[in-house]
């Protein structure tokens, strides 16, 4: 039985849509909000955030939309 790896973007991605679900940001909000909410852990997410090509001023919907996470 092999075990599938998740890419930790999806875990961010899935962690980010229970956000939304519990109604503390909104899929309108920009990305840089769930900063607020990552503390120290935030760096690195930026900084993947932005090897992804997103800007802080997206909104969180485009990180949610995301189907796969290349790695080119």
């Amino acid at each position: 039985m092999t075990q599938q790896v998740i890419h930790p973007m999806v875990k961010l991605q899935k962690n980010v849509q229970s956000l939304i679900d519990s109604q503390i940001i909104k899929p309108t909000d920009s990305i840089w909000k769930i900063a607020l909410l990552y503390g120290n852990d935030w760096p690195h997410w930026k900084k993947e955030l932005l090897d992804f090509g997103f800007s802080m001023q997206d909104p969180v919907s485009e990180l949610i939309n995301v189907e796969t996470w290349d790695e080119d």
